[in-house]
């Protein structure tokens, strides 16, 4: 190699299997998430919060995640690792 060639690596592809165990992966993140936001509501109502608050208490979390995880991915894309 001379001093002005780049190598530029590719992401390998998925195969067909490799999609589909991802997506059930997804698939099993998203179902724990719905069991948990279904358990979340008996939880607070015994911990005594208003029956009037329940709908911001079971959107506080989803609300959370979507305004940190950019940015910690964000910031994740700036650490480099070999």
């Amino acid at each position: 190699m001379t001093a002005n060639t780049t190598v530029v690596r590719t992401k390998p592809l998925m195969n067909m299997k490799q999609i589909l165990l991802m997506n059930l992966g997804f698939f099993g993140i998203q179902y724990s998430f719905g069991m948990q936001q279904t358990a979340v509501t008996p939880i607070y109502s015994f911990l005594g919060a208003n029956p009037h608050d329940l709908p911001i208490l079971n959107l506080a979390g989803p609300i959370t995640g979507l305004l940190v995880q950019p940015v910690i991915g964000a910031w994740s894309d700036r650490v480099w690792s070999e």
